[in-house]
């Protein structure tokens, strides 16, 4: 049936739950920073990277008005915190410091039960397999790493390095032109019924929903042509797997 299967991450392929609410995160963000020479308490430093963040989305929405939806590089928010101190760090730092945060702020994180299953059939398929996530990089990256999923892509687009996120249809065709994708043999696979099932239809994809813990409240018309509403990954291959 589908060709190419495009999938999102978290809440589909990856459970995660972060809290980035909690001072107790900013406290330690705090303590990083100080270590470097950079003097913030934890109200301050969580004041400023507020601040920096909106500043961050000000700037890319002057260079793209015409997404609908953009998103930042976080890396670019925690450097501008080391330069507010006039403290002078390496990449290699801030990426240090972005693996910290996300440590910090992550109360949980796994795979949903049966991914690997069904990713390794698409493979033994010969199906192509693409990420788009709504997501920063500097997170993603190791997180994918971690479970073992980078290998299963074909390709791989994060919002943060296109400053633009799901469902703007932007996004969608940016996928779809740099990997020559066929519409019609393509499907795309989401936990919210807005980000990627309404933003892969606005872009002419057919897709899957599937419900998990962690999904939207639907409030509107469910646009999926298929849909699992019980968070089950192995029925995934019943509905647009076999018929493949």
């Amino acid at each position: 049936m589908f060709k190419n299967y495009v999938f999102d991450l978290y809440g589909t392929l990856i459970d995660i739950n972060t809290d980035e609410w909690d001072m107790e995160l900013w406290e330690k963000l705090s303590i990083l920073y100080r270590y470097k020479g950079a003097g913030y308490t934890a109200e301050e430093i969580n004041r400023d990277y507020c601040r920096y963040v909106d500043d961050e989305k000000k700037r890319v929405r002057k260079r793209h008005p015409e997404f609908s939806v953009i998103d930042i590089k976080i890396e670019k928010v925690f450097n501008r915190l080391f330069k507010a101190k006039g403290v002078s760090v390496t990449s290699r730092e801030i990426d240090e410091i972005c693996t910290a945060f996300r440590c910090f702020s992550t109360v949980y994180i796994k795979l949903y039960d049966g991914v690997i299953d069904l990713l390794d059939t698409l493979k033994s398929k010969g199906k192509k397999i693409y990420l788009l996530s709504n997501a920063q990089r500097k997170f993603t990256e190791n997180e994918l790493n971690m479970f073992g999923l980078t290998k299963y892509f074909d390709g791989i687009l994060i919002s943060s390095d296109e400053e633009c996120s799901k469902p703007d249809v932007h996004y969608f065709n940016a996928l779809l032109d740099r990997f020559g994708l066929d519409k019609a043999e393509t499907v795309m696979v989401g936990n919210d019924y807005i980000s990627d099932i309404k933003g892969a239809h606005d872009a002419g994809l057919r897709s899957l929903y599937i419900h998990q813990s962690i999904s939207p409240e639907i409030k509107g018309r469910l646009l999926s042509d298929f849909k699992v509403m019980d968070g089950d990954v192995f029925k995934i291959k019943d509905l647009i797997v076999k018929q493949g």
